[in-house]
């Protein structure tokens, strides 16, 4: 059950969402103050004043959405169709979007930032976590401009920023002592990318970065697409560095495509690595053979969030930024069928990034910031399979989107 509290009867609130259904099936009026949830009642409760009041008829009322991967400095939704371009290694990649950005200097928000948090937090997204380029056609360019969006956007989303190295840092000379510079501006995390595959050198690539999250005092997320024996020694290296340093509960791997190919006894022995250190794992739930075994990886214990990663820009021309959704493409590709295995999808996208990202109220409870929305289903798991739109978004205690009026909601 839902940890409740029944304050004075006398307590006022700023907003009453009256009739709510949570996530277990109970029935409940959710008041919120300022920008957090002041009080869990039961229907029957005493109910002081509250300066405004929705009465959600039964709606299912769950905690805002985390997404733990977005890239808002690369996204193209303000632009016309882009066919995508590029031969598939992530150095071609690479290669095409700098010759791209070298081309069209658009600012970020027209060229897709806005419209793409526009997006997310119309499918209930509240909380996210954006990677942004540091390198030598970008240098903090990017940066500045999504330090900018992040304060124009905080009073709907808490958006996290990495500082991250898309064309490595070895062998990019400006950019170690630009990431240097990113975390004093104000990112939050270090990113890293494939130590091996870009940089060829694990150590120095580590080195580079782990030596700037200690400096700064800042957590770390590493982009990790290198597969074979090299991507798990990688993983084997990072979760090393991390006990060693203790900074467990700041170390992400993002991707990690490698534990795809791990057989039981190796991915056993870097779950119980990853768990030790205080390791998470951020998955988009990719196509093809990429994906890391997320069920298996559960039962073992280790933390994995969901993220979008690309959204229509140079890397992908899909256009999926619903966490919803998200949960629903891992239901589809594991198998996923029974209403228990679907409604623990939700953890990847509430609990696990408010857990160990630091991302997202994660649940309803007093004194958690009020980020809720309200959907027209009989519970999570229909959420997850329908991929649904909540048709109430309400972000650090206001109503940033209301769908009530297209909505109906199914008898209790």
């Amino acid at each position: 059950m839902t940890p409740r509290t029944e304050p004075h009867a006398g307590a006022p609130c700023d907003l009453r969402l009256s009739d709510a259904t949570l996530a277990d099936g109970s029935r409940a009026i959710v008041d919120i103050l300022g920008d957090r949830v002041a009080a869990l009642r039961d229907p029957g409760a005493p109910r002081p004043p509250a300066g405004r009041t929705i009465d959600l008829g039964g709606a299912l009322v769950l905690p805002g959405l985390s997404d733990g991967h977005v890239h808002l400095d690369k996204c193209l939704l303000g632009l016309p169709w882009r066919p995508h371009a590029a031969a598939g290694s992530v150095r071609a990649i690479i290669a095409d979007e700098k010759a791209f950005r070298r081309a069209a200097r658009i600012p970020l928000a027209a060229q897709g930032a806005e419209a793409l948090l526009e997006r997310m937090l119309g499918g209930g997204t509240t909380s996210l976590r954006t990677h942004v380029d540091i390198d030598d056609v970008t240098r903090l360019d990017h940066l500045a401009q999504i330090l900018d969006l992040r304060a124009r956007w905080a009073d709907r989303l808490q958006i996290q920023v990495v500082a991250f190295p898309q064309s490595g840092i070895l062998g990019c000379p400006p950019v170690a002592a630009d990431l240097d510079a990113a975390l004093r501006m104000g990112a939050d995390l270090v990113g890293g990318l494939d130590p091996v595959g870009i940089d060829g050198d694990r150590d120095g690539h580590l080195d580079v970065v782990f030596a700037l999250a200690e400096r700064h005092g800042r957590g770390i997320d590493i982009h990790l697409h290198d597969g074979g024996a090299a991507g798990l020694d990688t993983i084997a290296a990072i979760a090393s560095r991390t006990e060693a340093a203790g900074l467990g509960g700041q170390v992400t791997i993002s991707h990690a495509f490698a534990l795809a190919e791990a057989d039981d006894l190796d991915l056993g022995r870097l779950a119980e690595a990853l768990n030790r250190a205080g390791v998470a794992i951020l998955s988009s739930v990719p196509g093809g053979r990429r994906c890391p075994p997320i069920p298996r990886l559960r039962d073992l214990g280790v933390p994995v969030c969901f993220g979008t990663d690309n959204v229509r820009d140079c890397w992908n021309p899909a256009t999926v930024t619903s966490m919803m959704a998200r949960a629903q493409l891992a239901a589809y590709r594991f198998d996923l069928r029974g209403d228990a295995d679907l409604a623990r999808l939700l953890d990847p996208i509430t609990v696990t990034p408010a857990r160990v990202l630091g991302l997202g109220p994660g649940v309803i409870a007093p004194g958690a910031r009020a980020d809720l929305i309200a959907f027209v289903a009989g519970g999570v798991p229909q959420v997850i399979v329908e991929r649904q739109e909540p048709m109430l978004v309400v972000a650090r205690g206001a109503v940033a989107i209301d769908r009530r009026a297209a909505s109906t909601v199914p008898a209790p």
